[in-house]
């Protein structure tokens, strides 16, 4: 909860926008637009939806969303990078951005220089999800029948470099296979398909398979947190299933265009965080099975931080996959 008068120094953004310069002072006039690189209804659009209407507020601003969808999340980091950088238009993006520079080779940015961090949103563990009719008796048995299978098995997965892919190839490292993955324009058709049990397996945003665990049309199988989620209290996590290795977290990250001046960041950043402090926005992010991060990391330094360790160990994974960079398309 944050103090009344924090409060009233955070309502007064956009005069502080407008006062300290030029660029900052046409940010003020302008709406402000949260660029979202995946279609409508999903686990990025979805928060991107929750947090954008609340910073609004903060800034005296229209934020408006717009999806820009196609090449595994680039033609969205381009339009954010190649935009005027003062503030008026926003990435928010997940490991899909760090993943971009070691699976294509036709950018036309730099993701380690074309983007200044803003701030991180939330944070959120990755879960298993089957088909009803993978045969067993829970998940212990089911996490067996995906060994016995090996590359037998199908993996669903949004795109190359999404968090559904690159988890999907931790779990095949440490088991001992490569697994076949097949690629989906999202999880939303994904999902379909495992309830038509026309494929097998889908690491997914608890965001996203929420519903269906709790419904019981798919089988919750595992999930990379370090303990079971109070909303998911029958799915184990990798570690009691004998997998410890298979830890992997989900975030969202805030961006603008590299050159933002440092205040507009800042208040930026303050809007995320009065966002992040209202209860009403906290319950909504625990039904979702996310979490905003610590206070002490929600600044745009810890944000750059998190974002260059990241952007290593991602890069790793992808080379485990084998894949080859490839153009964009």
């Amino acid at each position: 909860m944050i103090n009344l008068p924090f409060r009233s120094a955070l309502m007064g953004v956009g005069l502080l926008i407008a006062a300290l310069s030029p660029q900052a002072h046409a940010q003020s006039s302008k709406t402000v637009t949260l660029v979202v690189p995946f279609a409508a209804g999903g686990g990025t659009d979805t928060v991107a939806r929750l947090i954008g209407e609340r910073m609004s507020r903060t800034l005296g601003q229209t934020v408006i969303i717009e999806n820009v969808v196609g090449g595994g999340s680039t033609l969205a980091n381009d339009r954010v990078a190649r935009s005027a950088p003062d503030g008026s238009t926003i990435l928010i993006n997940h490991v899909a951005l760090l993943a971009a520079p070691s699976l294509f080779t036709n950018l036309r940015y730099d993701t380690k220089t074309a983007f200044e961090p803003v701030g991180l949103v939330n944070n959120a563990p990755m879960v298993l999800i089957g088909r009803k009719s993978i045969p067993g008796e829970g998940p212990k048995d089911h996490v067996a029948w995906i060994k016995a299978q090996g590359d037998k098995a199908n993996f669903a997965h949004g795109g190359l470099g999404t968090n559904s892919h690159l988890c999907a190839v931790m779990m095949g490292n440490v088991l001992g296979f490569k697994p076949t993955v097949v690629a989906y324009r999202g999880s939303a058709p994904a999902i379909s398909d495992l309830l038509a049990g026309q494929i097998d397996l889908l690491w997914d945003q608890v965001t996203n398979a929420l519903p269906q665990i709790q419904a019981g049309t798919l089988h919750g199988i595992a999930i990379t947190s370090s303990k079971r989620l109070e909303q998911l209290k029958d799915v184990p996590t990798t570690a009691e299933l004998g997998m410890p290795e298979v830890s992997y977290s989900m975030w969202h990250g805030l961006y603008v265009a590299k050159g933002t001046p440092k205040e507009t960041i800042n208040a930026l950043n303050s809007a995320l965080r009065a966002a992040l402090s209202e209860p009403e926005l906290l319950e909504k992010l625990k039904q979702l099975g996310t979490l905003p991060f610590p206070e002490n990391e929600l600044s745009p330094e810890a944000h750059a931080r998190l974002f260059a360790s990241d952007l290593t160990r991602v890069a790793k994974l992808v080379e485990s996959s084998g894949i080859k960079a490839s153009e964009a398309k």
